[in-house]
C-alpha cells in the first residue's frame, strides 16, 4: 500500500493546493488557480462568487475543498483566509516568477529566487517525515538501489546515485527506457527502485517500476503529482514543481523541489550509516586530494614552461656540453696535442704530407 504524504491540515493549504493543481480536473483547477493568484481576495468571495469568476459551479468549489481534505466550502474559506494572513506577514512571497521578455536582469534574479525559495518551502511542507524515514531505512539496508529518471529527471537520478555511491552503497542510475526495463527485471526482494517523474505518467519510468514491484523490490516514487499513476509505488515523496512559464519549462521548474527531496533523503540515509558514511567520505576525500593538488600545480609549470627552454637550453650547452669537452676531452687535446706542435714544429710533417 502506498505511503501518502497528504493530510488535511490547514496550515499548509497553499503548498498542498500547488501540489494538487496539476492533477486536478479542469473545474477545480480553475478555482485553485484563482485562490493561488490572490488568497486574500479569494477569502472574501462567497461560494457563488468563486463559481461565477471561474465559470464553474458551487459543486466544483466543494469538490476542490474535499480534494484538499476539507469538509466543505466553509473550511476552505477559513483555510484560505489563514493562508492569506500568513502571506501578508511574510516577505516577498507573492513575487511572481513569470519572467517577461523585457525584464531587466535584477527582476529576473528576484523572481527566480522567490520562486526557488517557494518551491523548497512547499516541498518541505509536503514531505511526510515518516515516509521519508521509511525510504531511508529501505535504501540503507538495500542490496542495491536503482534510480530511474528520463530527461531532466535523469539528472536528478544521477545525483542521488552518485551520493549513495559516495558513502559506500551499491547504487546505479538509469536514464534510458530500455535500460531501465532490463535493469528492473533482475531486481529482487531487498532491492530498491526509485522512480523520478514530475508528471507521474512517464512510461519509461512507470513500466520498470511495475516490473520491479512484481519481482519483490521496494519501489519509491518522487513526483509532483500525487494523483498520478506513479503514486501506486510503495512510498511516495512529493517534490513541488515551481511555476512554469514560457522561459521556464517544466524541466527547469521541477528540478529545485526534486533536488531538495533527494538531499533530504540522502541525509537520512547517511545518518543511518553514519560511521560507514563518515569513513567513506574521508577516504574518498583523501584519495582525491592529490589529484586536486596536482591540478593546482599544473598551471605553475605551464606558465613557466615558455621561459624554461630559453634558460635551460642555452645554459645547458654553455655549461654542460661545452664545459665537458673543454674540461675533459678538449682539455686533453689542448694540453697534449696542441702542446706537441708547440714543442715539435710542424714543418716536417707538413713537408712530408705533400
Amino acid at each position: 500500500m502506498a505511503t501518502s504524504v497528504e493530510n488535511s491540515s490547514t496550515a499548509d493549504l497553499l503548498p498542498r493546493l500547488r501540489r494538487l493543481l496539476p492533477s486536478l480536473p479542469a473545474g477545480p483547477a480553475a478555482v485553485g488557480r484563482l485562490i493561488l493568484a490572490d488568497p486574500a481576495r479569494a477569502a472574501r468571495l462567497t461560494i457563488r462568487d468563486l463559481a461565477a469568476e471561474t465559470g464553474t459551479s458551487d459543486a466544483t468549489v466543494i469538490r476542490l475543498a474535499r480534494a484538499l481534505g476539507l469538509a466543505g466550502f466553509r473550511d476552505l474559506r477559513v483555510a484560505v483566509a489563514g493562508a492569506a494572513g500568513r502571506l501578508a506577514a511574510g516577505p516577498d512571497i507573492l513575487v511572481t516568477s513569470d519572467v517577461a521578455r523585457d525584464d531587466p536582469p535584477a527582476d529576473v534574479i528576484a523572481k527566480l529566487a522567490a520562486e526557488e525559495r517557494q518551491a523548497i518551502s512547499d516541498t518541505a511542507a509536503g514531505l511526510d517525515p515518516a515516509t521519508l524515514a521509511a525510504v531511508a531505512d529501505a535504501i540503507a539496508r538495500a542490496r542495491r538501489t536503482v534510480v530511474a529518471g528520463i530527461g531532466a529527471s535523469g539528472l536528478v537520478a544521477r545525483d542521488l546515485s552518485a551520493k549513495l555511491e559516495r558513502i559506500g552503497l551499491v547504487a546505479h542510475a538509469v536514464t534510458e527506457g530500455h535500460q531501465a526495463m532490463t535493469t528492473a527485471v533482475v531486481l529482487r526482494p531487498g532491492d530498491v527502485l526509485v522512480g523520478i517523474s514530475v508528471s507521474g505518467s512517464t512510461a519509461d519510468v512507470l513500466d520498470p517500476m511495475a516490473e520491479a514491484a512484481a519481482r519483490g523490490a521496494t519501489t519509491v516514487a518522487v513526483t509532483s503529482r500525487p494523483r498520478s499513476d506513479i503514486a501506486r509505488a510503495d512510498h511516495v515523496l512529493l517534490a513541488v514543481a515551481a511555476q512554469e512559464s514560457t522561459l521556464r519549462p517544466a524541466a527547469m521548474a521541477s528540478r529545485t523541489g526534486q533536488l531538495f527531496v533527494i538531499d533530504a533523503l540522502f541525509t537520512l540515509v547517511a545518518q543511518r550509516r553514519f560511521d560507514e558514511a563518515k569513513r567513506a567520505i574521508a577516504d574518498s576525500y583523501a584519495a582525491l586530494r592529490p589529484r586536486h593538488a596536482g591540478a593546482s600545480r599544473r598551471p605553475g609549470p605551464t606558465t613557466a614552461a615558455p621561459p624554461a627552454p630559453q634558460e635551460d637550453h642555452p645554459v645547458g650547452p654553455q655549461e654542460d656540453h661545452p664545459v665537458g669537452p673543454q674540461e675533459d676531452q678538449p682539455v686533453e687535446q689542448q694540453e697534449d696535442h696542441p702542446m706537441e706542435p708547440t714543442e715539435h714544429p710542424t714543418a716536417g710533417p707538413r713537408g712530408e704530407q705533400p
